[in-house]
C-alpha cells in the first residue's frame, strides 16, 4: 500500500514540477532546477497528499503544495551543499549543482525553487484564498528563521562551539532543520480542508524526530552508492549526534519508540491513515 502510494506521488510531483519549470524557458536556470528537483524519496510531497486524501481533498488541488514543499526542500539541499555550508559534492548520486555549474548558478538556483515554492501554493488551484494565505503564512514560519533556517543557523554554530551540544538540543535542532518541513507537509492536506491541525502535527513531530535519528544512523553504518551522497560526516567533524549520544542500540530504539507515537497520534483515523502508519516505519527501516 505504501510502497504504490509514495511511488504514485513521486511520478505525480516529478511530472508537475517538470512541467511547471518547462513553462520558464530553456536556459540554465530553469534546467538546473529540474537537475535540482530531480529524484529523492518525495515523502514530504506525498505527506501532502495523503494528509490531503484523509480530509477529502483531490490531488489535482493538493498536487501544488504537494510540488511545492518539494521544491522548496529541492532549494535547501541546494544551498546546503554549498562550500560556505557543507561543501558537498555529490547528492543523490549527481554532482551537486555548483559541481556542475557553479556556485552563482548554485545559489540562483536554490532562491528560484524557493520562490517557486511560494508561487505554487498561491496560485488559483490550490483552493479559495484563505486557505492559500495559510498555506503560504505556515510554510514562510516552517522554513525561515523560525523553522529550517534557525535549524541550520543552529548546526553551524555547534561546529565551532566549546562542548558538544547535549541531547534536548540535539532535539531542538533537528526540529527545525529537518522536522518543521516535515510537519508543515503532514499538516498542508487538513489546512487545505480548513479542518484541525493537531492530529496530523503530533504525527509530524515524531515522524521528523525518528526521520533524524534514521538520517545520524546511516552517517555511521550505510552505503554511500545506496545513499546517494557522502557519509560520515558528522564523525569526521566531531559532532554530537542521536548515535554519538545514545549509540547506535539507543537511537534505534528512540526511533522504533517515536514512530510508535507517530502511529498512535493517527488513531482518530482509525483504517484510513495506514498508509501513512506505513510511510512512519518505512523512515526508520530506509538505505537511503
Amino acid at each position: 500500500m505504501f510502497d504504490a502510494a509514495l511511488k504514485d506521488a513521486q511520478g505525480r510531483i516529478g511530472a508537475h514540477l517538470a512541467d511547471v519549470i518547462a513553462a520558464m524557458g530553456d536556459g540554465t536556470i530553469p534546467q538546473a532546477m529540474v537537475y535540482a528537483s530531480n529524484g529523492g524519496k518525495r515523502l514530504r510531497g506525498f505527506l501532502v497528499l495523503e494528509g490531503a486524501r484523509l480530509h477529502g481533498v483531490g490531488p489535482e488541488r493538493a498536487i501544488w503544495p504537494a510540488s511545492a514543499i518539494e521544491a522548496l526542500h529541492a532549494y535547501s539541499l541546494v544551498h546546503d551543499d554549498l562550500p560556505c555550508m557543507d561543501d558537498d559534492d555529490l547528492r543523490r548520486g549527481q554532482p551537486t549543482v555548483h559541481i556542475r555549474w557553479d556556485e552563482a548558478t548554485a545559489v540562483l538556483v536554490g532562491d528560484a525553487l524557493q520562490t517557486l515554492a511560494f508561487e505554487l501554493v498561491t496560485r488559483p488551484e490550490v483552493g479559495p484564498g484563505d486557505r492559500r494565505s495559510d498555506l503560504a503564512l505556515s510554510l514562510a514560519q516552517a522554513s525561515g528563521a523560525q523553522g529550517m533556517v534557525l535549524g541550520q543557523a543552529l548546526d553551524i554554530a555547534a561546529e565551532t562551539a566549546d562542548t558538544p551540544l547535549t541531547l534536548d538540543q540535539i532535539t531542538a535542532l533537528q526540529a527545525g532543520k529537518t522536522g518543521a518541513l516535515i510537519v508543515w507537509s503532514a499538516e498542508a492536506g487538513a489546512r487545505l480542508a480548513g479542518a484541525d491541525t493537531a492530529h496530523l502535527r503530533a504525527y509530524a513531530q515524531a515522524l521528523g524526530l525518528a526521520f533524524q535519528i534514521a538520517d545520524d544512523i546511516l552517517d555511521v553504518e550505510g552505503d554511500a552508492d545506496k545513499a546517494g551522497k557522502r557519509l560520515h560526516k558528522d564523525a569526521e567533524a566531531g559532532k554530537a549526534t542521536f548515535v554519538s549520544l545514545l549509540g547506535l542500540d539507543g537511537a534505534r530504539a528512540r526511533a522504533a519508540h517515536l514512530v510508535d507515537e507517530a502511529c498512535a497520534a493517527l488513531d482518530p483515523y482509525g483504517t484510513e491513515a495506514e498508509t501513512l502508519r506505513q510511510a512512519a516505519r518505512f523512515v526508520i527501516a530506509r538505505d537511503s
